[in-house]
């Protein structure tokens, strides 16, 4: 294919999959399938590599992440971020609004749009293509987070229609609660902390250094601010209404999440309507923001030192409510986390019916001197997880029996242990107890494992109960006529559950290793592990250094997988799944040789011709390997434009040869 040809080429896929991007997460409509989608971006990102000087920053590839971003620069805001005032008094909304009619002439229109609970973020666009992205900071300046947020799919990277040439929109990133829920379900799988709430976790995850990590955890965005000096609309309502036609998220008046109103009446309907029904959004908001419409206007009405005259937020209270904590019973995780849960005598509490709370650990029992029948004070976590914030000590009988956190496992009886720097306390009869027996498998089967069809909790529960099954590689041993035998399962259900076993099989190897449900070991580390290492043999025998040697693979990961291989336990299951056919070592793909077999690579710097994750592919796809420091055993430092000078000290203390991308390309011929 020639240049012509393949810009051609580029062009249409890029236009493609960007009017499926834009139906799926704009419009909620779905023209192509999945796997129709993925050939479509795998096809341009072929494309790319072939002819690096069309692999523009608005391709949608740039979504998928992957660059390491070491320092997030601080930037000058050209348009001040300034925040606004609150209140939590409509009386003092009303005093505002009349302060305002006394301040401006002409009849004032007001936006009301919602409060969401996020990142405030600055995008600037220029000829229609996004070129800058920053965080609020102190209002002056923020961090430059533009490569986390081009693999945002609600933040177009190339407009359409007639938008301004330069222009600055302003909005908010936000962790969608199912998004929120299946990351916390992940960290729980592999025996992490729980992120504490959206807000939070959406703010770090815009930090982290690693984009393809953002690109994995869907956040999402409503962007609603224009700033600029040759804007094309005089009143913020119609500028919003607008940038919707350029291809932005925008909060969407025909869902009520914006409307424009000339009255007071108007502010405080939408303020009551979403007090009541905002526990109902797939996104969380902690109040209603009001804005005068008319630019004129609010350069008329100004700014005070520190937020506009013209705009206000009306935050809502934290609901809260008593009730009485009737006891306190232990749940055991599928690495042995016991997680302590208050039963709470019924009640209402952001319109549903709270009967159970969250303790997290022994530390939040001993700090709130919990006993039984305290009246105590509940809250939703984030809107989302009720959780105990205090005790009514004047309505509490400090007598009562006080809680003690358990020493023993309330399921197997196992004395309980504490490793020291968690919070944690574990069960550590993994092999035997019965919750971490039925969760491992589980885990086992789940999607993104080895996503079993026709298996699911319930029938994992008859199965070890009937004791079929005590480990999930006795699954590949279960028969027809086991399976049709139990409860529940007719002929058909049974056949679709061996079938799905048989198809499991085929599952690739990181995924296998995934699923082992290695502590520490989520998805992102075992393809680490798999590139890393390209068998489970290769893994089993790793020395601690060749562990941490592996990028982004820490000590703590390290420890927990040598710990997992020297149980007898699991050498003995990992034997059982090798003869039942699952796949434990890396597919070789086609082009790899060993011509760098034995040498390890670090990659450091901004490259001209390819990509760091393409040059450590390329190591990998010949038989080296890639570290993320430079140690005694690095053999080269691949480095380009701006590598630290840290890491070239230290390459030149170790005496590490120092090579260029030409060398390397060299290297290869």
């Amino acid at each position: 294919m020639n240049k012509d040809s393949a810009k051609a080429e580029i062009d249409r896929l890029i236009f493609e999959i960007n009017r499926y991007n834009d139906l799926y997460y704009m419009e909620s409509k779905s023209e192509i399938s999945d796997y129709d989608f993925d050939l479509l971006l795998v096809e341009l990102q072929k494309l790319e590599t072939q002819f690096p000087e069309f692999a523009y920053d608005y391709s949608p590839t740039k979504r998928i992440g992957g660059g390491i971003t070491k320092k997030l620069d601080a930037v000058v805001h050209r348009f001040p971020m300034l925040s606004l005032s609150n209140t939590y008094s409509e009386d003092e909304i009303i005093e505002w609004e009349n302060r305002l009619k006394k301040n401006s002439e002409g009849k004032l229109e007001y936006v009301c749009e919602l409060k969401y609970d996020g990142v405030a973020i600055g995008i600037q666009y220029e000829n229609g293509i996004l070129k800058q992205a920053v965080t609020r900071g102190d209002g002056t300046k923020g961090e430059n987070v533009t490569a986390n947020v081009r693999t945002i799919r609600t933040v177009p990277l190339q407009l359409k229609g007639d938008f301004p040439s330069d222009f600055e929109i302003r909005g908010e990133l936000f962790f969608p609660l199912k998004k929120f829920h299946e990351l916390n379900e992940q960290r729980i799988d592999i025996g992490e902390e729980e992120f504490a709430n959206p807000r939070n976790t959406a703010s770090g995850t815009l930090k982290l250094q690693d984009s393809k990590i953002v690109s994995e955890r869907g956040l999402d965005s409503y962007l609603y601010g224009l700033y600029g000096y040759d804007l094309p609309l005089e009143g913020h309502y119609e500028s919003v209404l607008k940038a919707q036609e350029w291809g932005f998220k925008i909060p969407d008046p025909k869902n009520n999440l914006m409307i424009k109103t000339d009255s007071i009446n108007g502010i405080m309907d939408f303020i009551h309507y979403w007090d009541k029904n905002r526990s109902k959004l797939p996104f969380e908001i902690d109040g209603i923001v009001i804005k005068v419409n008319d630019y004129l206007q609010q350069q008329e009405l100004g700014f005070t030192a520190k937020s506009p005259r013209w705009a206000i937020a009306y935050k809502f209270k934290t609901e809260r409510v008593e009730t009485v904590l009737e006891s306190v019973s232990y749940q055991v995780g599928r690495t042995g986390a016991i997680t302590p849960v208050a039963n709470l005598k019924p009640v209402q509490l952001g319109g549903t019916t709270v009967k159970r709370a969250s303790l997290y650990n022994s530390d939040q029992i001993q700090k709130l001197n919990l006993h039984i029948n305290d009246i105590v004070q509940v809250e939703k976590g984030g809107e989302i997880i009720p959780k105990i914030v205090g005790v009514n000590k004047d309505k509490s009988d400090q007598s009562n029996l006080k809680i003690e956190f358990i020493d023993k496992c309330p399921e197997c009886y196992t004395p309980l242990k504490r490793i020291e720097g968690e919070v944690h306390h574990y069960c550590p009869n993994e092999l035997l107890c019965p919750p971490q027996i039925k969760g491992r498998i589980e885990h086992f089967i789940g999607r993104k494992a080895m996503n079993i069809d026709g298996l699911g909790a319930e029938t994992v529960d008859v199965l070890v109960e009937k004791r079929l099954i005590n480990s999930y590689a006795d699954l590949y041993s279960l028969t027809f006529d086991q399976v049709v035998n139990l409860e529940r399962m007719a002929d058909k259900s049974a056949d679709n559950l061996i079938k799905g076993l048989e198809a499991s099989k085929n599952i690739p190897f990181e995924r296998v290793l995934f699923a082992l449900g290695i502590r520490y070991v989520g998805e992102t580390v075992a393809k680490k592990l798999a590139k890393g290492f390209k068998s489970i043999d290769n893994i089993q025998k790793a020395t601690f250094d060749e562990l941490v040697n592996v990028d982004e693979i820490g000590e703590k990961i390290a420890i927990s997988v040598q710990q997992f291989f020297l149980n007898e336990k699991n050498s003995e299951i990992i034997h059982k799944l090798k003869n039942a056919g699952i796949q434990f070592s890396l597919k070789e793909k086609e082009g790899t040789t060993d011509r760098l077999k034995g040498l390890i690579f670090v990659v450091s710097g901004v490259f001209k011709t390819f990509s760091r994750d393409e040059l450590k592919e390329a190591i990998e796809t010949n038989g080296g390997k890639n570290a993320s420091s430079i140690s005694s055993k690095t053999n080269y430092v691949l480095a380009g434009e701006n590598m630290g000078p840290a890491k070239l000290k230290k390459a030149s203390d170790l005496g590490v040869q120092i090579i260029s991308e030409d060398d390397f390309i060299d290297m290869l011929k």
